[in-house]
């Protein structure tokens, strides 16, 4: 497997040998008015001040059998189960990856420079259009406490269908958390942007070198790195956990399912020629560089607009909508062929030290829930994905992500 760009999700080798054992909590079960919810702990992590924990974790717990996901909801807590300010440990991201494996098989064999045995394992993908990256199904960032991720009315996510599952498989979850501890750091919006200086950092995770153009993201802040901190500052050692809720519903005929799409601003598509048989390919890079506009332009004035334009491989009727961007964003939007707006999504900064509320952070999306049948893509209709952030000052890593969950206009 080639890695194609410093993602988390870009070498499914290293994610997946890099595991560790499930949490041993239970978890907190409810039912109401058939609407089940699950909460649950990751294994723990443990941060220092300035350090990095970037981990990911095989065959999560997570809801069994033929269900309807209707919300997916994340925090960090503390061992007492209290929640942790964004401006103590910075949540870059959290993502929920689904697979099928051979029972009997704890971890895909490697084999070396081979990589591992196919044969076990195969991602099961979103439906989105990149080819390497965000394959995830379920995943946020800073915003995750004030980002609405409910499934409205009939439709829901499926899952554990056993139509679905090759024999002598099952169904297996696998979660990555990438949380930056920032208390006492000597430049904290540059350790949340992961500028490379601030690392000491010249090799990316897996030893390969950096490119002399390459300032910050992903590359530079990987699981026990270390950003600068103030000399002199010591903090306690910290064990935290990433706490989740699972609201789904048993499935029947009456759902209707939805289909989980993530667009990326700094996708690289290449469109198809059938006259000479290439398929389209979408190379998304996922994160990009923001430079600070020219000195004497009014900061109101000084934005950066990113744009790209796809096609997603099928049609049908928009159900949800929510962009993903980092501190600085000032919010994407998602336009039809026709200039119609799709979705527009915007962020919200927080005003104080709570932790929901962070001073700063982006602590929250605006989400779009159309109508039924109101907002419709249709078949092979380009779709143009803007993304605007603030360039006031220059940003490093950034990104510019939109989910979709998107229903077959006939059912």
């Amino acid at each position: 497997m080639v890695c194609t760009s410093y993602w988390w999700l870009s070498c499914l080798a290293i994610l997946l040998l890099i595991t560790e054992v499930k949490s041993s909590k239970h978890p907190q079960l409810s039912n109401e008015n058939g609407v089940k919810t699950a909460v649950f702990l990751s294994p723990k992590f443990v941060l220092k001040p300035g350090y990095v924990s970037n981990k990911d974790y095989n065959d999560i717990d997570f809801p069994r059998g033929h269900v309807a996901i209707k919300s997916f909801n994340a925090e960090v807590i503390d061992e007492a189960g209290n929640p942790v300010p964004l401006h103590e440990t910075y949540l870059h991201h959290w993502v929920v990856l689904r697979y099928h494996q051979r029972k009997g098989v704890d971890i895909p064999k490697y084999h070396g420079n081979k990589g591992f045995n196919e044969s076990d394992y195969a991602i099961v993908r979103n439906s989105g259009v990149c080819d390497q990256d965000l394959l995830q199904y379920f995943g946020l960032g800073s915003e995750t406490r004030k980002t609405a991720t409910h499934v409205p009315g009939p439709y829901g996510i499926e899952i554990g269908n056993q139509a679905e599952i090759p024999d002598g498989y099952e169904e297996k979850w696998m979660l990555n958390v990438h949380a930056i501890d920032t208390r006492g750091v000597l430049d904290r919006s540059g350790c949340t942007e992961c500028r490379c200086d601030l690392y000491n950092v010249t090799v990316d995770g897996n030893g390969r070198v950096l490119p002399s153009d390459y300032y910050g993201g992903l590359g530079c802040c990987y699981d026990k790195t270390k950003c600068m901190v103030n000399k002199g500052f010591h903090g306690v050692k910290r064990r935290l956990y990433l706490r989740y809720t699972v609201k789904y519903i048993d499935w029947d005929a009456s759902i209707v399912p939805v289909k989980i799409y993530i667009l990326d601003v700094t996708d690289v598509w290449t469109r198809p020629d059938d006259s000479r048989g290439v398929r389209s390919r979408h190379s998304c890079r996922v994160e990009y560089d923001v430079e600070s506009c020219d000195i004497g332009v009014a900061n109101d004035d000084c934005i950066h607009a990113k744009r790209v334009s796809v096609s997603l491989p099928t049609s049908g009727d928009v159900i949800y909508g929510v962009a993903h961007q980092h501190a600085g964003g000032t919010g994407s939007t998602l336009y039809g062929e026709d200039g119609r707006v799709i979705c527009s999504s915007n962020p919200v900064y927080g005003e104080g030290k709570e932790a929901g509320n962070e001073a700063g952070y982006i602590v929250g999306m605006s989400t779009c829930y159309p109508s039924p049948g109101t907002v419709k893509i249709s078949d092979g209709e380009l779709l143009t994905l803007v993304s605007n952030y603030s360039s006031a000052r220059r940003h490093i890593g950034v990104m510019g992500l939109f989910y979709l969950l998107v229903a077959d206009s006939s059912t």
